[in-house]
């Protein structure tokens, strides 16, 4: 669909023109506005039908430099991020060596920053090192210190800074830097939103909403959608729905316009406080409203769907977006994997191993392992089971819990695999994992059953190597088994031992 753009800020051509200086009882003889000018004055409009006399702001639009808006880039902004990319490989081929980048920089970087005044080549670089956040720091402090050697820094890069700073979790970094900016003059919406953004990051919602009243002060700069996006993310990461919602409000009594990161914001939020009904709701506002959902809002919806147990809905929605998922949505797929593991879904089993076989070795999660020696313990797939397991050893994974203990060995005594058992319980032993009675008992059943009632006694001697004194439980277990394989003496002797104990003997107990 083709875009174009009109003047937001002025209504009428008469209204704009004389923002301009212009006349507007003479012809427009004198050149157009700049083309920042006009960029920072353009938002969305509606397509121009077949037909249709296109109006002044359209024919302005012809003009608009899209450097921002537009997903065909412009020639200039290829040629900086290609000069730029040059410069980044430079750097990284130093190993980290800060000396060694500070001469890469102060010989090739400083020509190329003073080429772009406006800050974008700095901007750029610390785009493309985003990956390398210790290295692109170090530019930047680099950067700091050239401000008499080369062109002083801008807004957009102490922006880019702060927002560095806050992804680095050094948020007294990011204030000192938005105070550095200010007392240049140089305090604009975009150091404010990057500050906000930080103090989001890191879990600091009420300093951010500090900082957004501050903002609403300034005489200078307004808050933008940009600005009210971060408050409603910052608010919905701790749940604060009341707040997130009242912020959404407000956005639409200031006839402000949503974006799609409004709503992504919005939809998080209610993710986070599971709040399964206003994610569904918001979804169907967007589907129905004039701003659609993007892949961002579909994968979001997928997590929602996978975190609330809607198997269905999951599916159709990773139908969708399975063209579009990367490595970086292997946290979806695991998402996905945790929701049939708590599912009935007949074919859980072949769905989670085919999302499996997405996630690379590198992403081995302990948890996961853990979930799927469940899955597969629950389902009586004895085989699988022991994959996980020896896995879990060889990663020197831990479980910690008596219920998945229990759920191992209750997959073994369905089995009747009592030497398994065996080998299992000595694994776990020596690898630390959570031990409990019910471990030793289930031995104990199992080597009765089958007569081996020598090896069931030496269990007794594994409990108490361990520490594990005898229950009732397990005299009732000695009992059965001798009373069943008609072992007198021992029987008599077990009885004894409970009576001393003081536990209930039973009824029959003399006749037997």
């Amino acid at each position: 669909m083709k875009r174009v753009w009109r003047i937001s800020e002025f209504t009428k051509t008469e209204h704009f023109l004389q923002k301009c200086g212009k006349n507007t009882n003479k012809s427009i003889s004198k050149p157009l506005p700049p083309i920042s000018f006009i960029r920072e004055h353009v938002t969305q409009a509606p397509d121009i039908g077949a037909g249709q006399t296109p109006s002044f702001s359209d024919i302005i639009s012809l003009f608009s430099d899209k450097w921002k808006y537009s997903s065909a880039e412009t020639s200039l902004k290829k040629d900086l991020r290609k000069k730029v990319s040059v410069l980044k490989d430079e750097i990284l081929s130093q190993n980290d060596d800060v000396e060694k980048i500070e001469r890469v920089l102060d010989e090739n970087g400083v020509v190329l920053f003073r080429s772009y005044s406006d800050g974008s080549a700095v901007v750029e670089l610390l785009t493309q090192l985003k990956h390398f956040p210790y290295v692109a720091m170090e530019v930047f402090s680099w950067r700091r210190k050239q401000l008499d050697y080369a062109a002083p820094m801008t807004a957009a890069e102490y922006a880019k800074g702060i927002v560095m700073a806050g992804r680095s979790k050094n948020v007294d970094l990011a204030i000192e830097l938005f105070k550095e900016a200010s007392n240049k003059q140089l305090k604009a919406t975009s150091l404010f939103n990057a500050l906000m953004s930080a103090y989001t990051y890191n879990g600091l919602a009420m300093r951010c909403q500090s900082l957004f009243r501050d903002l609403k002060m300034e005489p200078t700069c307004t808050p933008s959608i940009i600005t009210y996006n971060i408050l409603i993310s910052a608010f919905g990461r701790l749940m604060l729905v009341d707040h997130m919602e009242a912020t959404l409000r407000e956005i639409k009594d200031l006839n402000l316009t949503p974006t799609v990161s409004t709503y992504k914001g919005v939809i998080a939020g209610y993710i986070t406080a599971w709040m399964w009904e206003e994610m569904e709701k918001t979804y169907r506002t967007m589907k129905a409203g004039p701003i659609k959902p993007n892949i961002d809002i579909h994968l979001l919806m997928l997590r929602g769907y996978a975190h609330s147990g809607k198997l269905e809905k999951m599916e159709e929605m990773y139908d969708m977006v399975r063209a579009h998922m990367d490595y970086k949505e292997i946290p979806l797929i695991r998402a996905m994997i945790c929701a049939y593991c708590r599912s009935s879904d007949v074919a859980k089993v072949e769905k989670v191993e085919e999302l499996l076989r997405l996630i690379p070795e590198n992403e081995y999660r302990p948890w996961l392992n853990v979930l799927l020696i469940c899955l597969y313990a629950k389902e009586d797939l004895l085989e699988q089971m022991e994959n996980s397991i020896n896995e879990a050893f060889e990663r020197k994974a831990y479980v910690t819990t008596v219920g998945v203990m229990r759920c191992i060995i209750s997959s073994y005594f369905r089995h009747n695999a009592v030497d398994k058992l065996a080998n299992f319980v000595q694994r776990a032993e020596d690898a630390g994992w959570k031990i409990c009675r019910s471990l030793y008992h289930c031995k104990m059943v199992m080597y009765a059953s089958q007569m081996r009632l020598y090896e069931m006694e030496r269990v007794l001697g594994e409990m108490d190597k361990v520490n594990m004194h005898l229950s009732k439980k397990t005299f009732w277990i000695l009992y059965t088994a001798y009373e069943r394989w008609d072992e007198r003496s021992k029987l008599e002797q077990v009885i004894g031992m409970m009576c001393k104990h003081g536990y209930k003997v039973p009824v029959d107990a003399g006749n037997s």
